[in-house]
């Protein structure tokens, strides 16, 4: 037997009001936009070296409207190691994703799309990053958490104040 259960004095419609004006961050797909890997010195570049090599890693996010509540939001990655200014590897990647924002004040905005949304997007881009560079025949380069709050930050810092229709960038 089963029991069916209504409020009868306009409860469902006060939550389903309610739900309509919920605050919403909907992703709706995430994809690699770009690609690409070079080992310019392959197969010297894959023997045991002497001293570490250094990496030079690179961050920035995009956001751009596609209509009212759904926006693009890109995540690029640009990574290089070298040992005695001699390349090792080169890599960026271009990830992205469609979100959709709902029931968002606009001042919001910025740090949905460009802190909150990136911190979904990162574990997908950094497994991209490991999978690239082990698959090139190097260790996995493993990307440490990255602050987005910050990079919004010094991003909004460093550029001068833009038009209100401007999308948001950080990096």
């Amino acid at each position: 037997m089963m029991a069916q259960t209504t409020a009868g004095n306009g409860q469902d419609a006060i939550l389903g009001a309610a739900a309509d004006t919920a605050q919403r961050l909907i992703v709706n797909a995430q994809y690699i936009k770009d690609l690409s890997f070079e080992n310019p010195r392959a197969p010297q570049s894959l023997t045991q070296q002497n001293t570490a090599p250094a990496v030079d890693i690179n961050v920035d996010v995009n956001a751009q409207p596609l209509n009212t509540e759904t926006f693009e939001v890109v995540l690029t990655v640009k990574a290089s190691a070298k040992i005695n200014d001699e390349p090792l590897f080169i890599l960026e990647l271009v990830y992205g994703a469609v979100v959709t924002v709902r029931n968002v004040p606009r001042e919001m905005l910025p740090p949905v799309l460009l802190v909150e949304t990136p911190r979904l997007m990162f574990p997908f881009a950094r497994n991209i990053v490991a999978d690239a560079t082990r698959e090139g025949g190097f260790p996995p380069l493993m990307i440490n958490p990255i602050d987005f709050t910050d990079l919004l930050r010094r991003g909004a810092a460093a550029a001068p104040d833009a038009p209100a229709d401007t999308p948001p960038s950080a990096g």
